[in-house]
Order: structure tokens, then sequence, then C-alpha cells
């Protein structure tokens, strides 16, 4: 049900931003409240307080937000908390920073090597990706993973590329147990 919520919300918000040519700035906004709420663990627990009414939440919100967001954000933030989905927010904007993604052409791509990589290594990595996907740049998150013994863990999006030396004795180590000995 939370990832109906934080899709349904989320395509609404992007839908409006790419109908009324705002994809930039509501991204933009949508970034600044992400910010908000991350950084401000009261503000969260009042707006999910269930003893707090909405018309007071709403009140706090116009307080905080109007005049400084656009009267498109201002409304899908009153709409989230007429409908009770103000705990989702921070979803709703992830779900909602992965469409502005998509329709920029960017990819995200998170990169696991043993060892730190060089930075010729990283741009190959990042252009066998441009030529292999539709994607016109990325996003690139490096990490470093000593369990892997040597290789690396490409994942963009649900697709993930196990060139690990620990992925291959994995498989190596299924194989065998298929084998029956006579």
């Amino acid at each position: 049900m939370a990832k109906l919520i934080e899709k349904t919300y989320g395509e609404a918000l992007f839908s409006v931003a790419e109908e009324k040519n705002m994809v930039d700035e509501l991204k933009e906004e949508a970034d600044g409240i992400r910010a908000v709420l991350s950084e401000n663990e009261e503000f969260k627990k009042f707006l999910a307080h269930p003893n707090v009414v909405k018309e007071e939440k709403l009140a706090v919100m116009e307080n905080i937000f109007k005049g400084r967001i656009s009267d498109e954000m201002m409304g899908f933030l009153i709409t989230v908390i007429e409908k009770d989905r103000q705990t989702k927010l921070e979803d709703i904007f992830k779900y909602f920073d992965s469409l502005v993604m998509e329709y920029r052409h960017i990819g995200r791509c998170k990169v696991k090597s043993a060892l730190p990589l060089t930075d010729e290594q990283k741009q190959k990595i990042e252009k066998k990706l441009l030529d292999t996907t539709d994607y016109e740049s990325f996003d690139m998150t490096y990490e470093v993973d000593d369990t892997l013994l040597g290789g690396v863990i490409i994942r963009l999006g649900d697709c993930v590329v196990d060139g690990s030396i620990k992925g291959r004795l994995d498989r190596l180590a299924r194989e065998l147990e298929k084998v029956k000995l006579a």
C-alpha cells in the first residue's frame, strides 16, 4: 500500500510539473521541503501526530511555506494533508525525484568495488553504461566493500551486474552443489 501512495502522489505531482512546464521549479521545491523534513524531526512528529487536527497542520504548513513555494506545490501539500498522507511526503518526493531523473534521461547507478576505483576506471564504467543504455548521463555512487575480494557490482535500477570475485565464487558453489557424485 505504501508504494502505491508514493507512486500515486508522485505521479500526480510530476503530471502537474510537466503539464505546467514547471519540472525544474517543482523539483527544486520538493528537494527543499525534503530537506526541511529530514532536518527537523519535531516538525515531522507534529505532522504525523494523530491528535493534531488537519486544520492546525494546514495552518502551520501555510505559515512555513506560503509565499516561499509555488501555488502548485502549496496546493499539492494541502491535498496531501487533507488526504492524511503527510507521513509519506518524503517517500512521495523521492518517487517524484526518480520520475524527474527519468524525464531528464539521467540514470542512477551504484557501483561497489573491493578497492577504491581510479578516475580512469570510473570513466570507463560510466562510458560503458552510456554506450549500452538510453541515458544521457548518470548520477554515479561509488562504494568500497572489501568482502567482494575483487571486481565490481553495478546496480542500475532493478538490474544488477555482479562481476565480483565473491559473486563468481558463490555462483560456482551453487553449481557444484548441483553436481551429483556417483
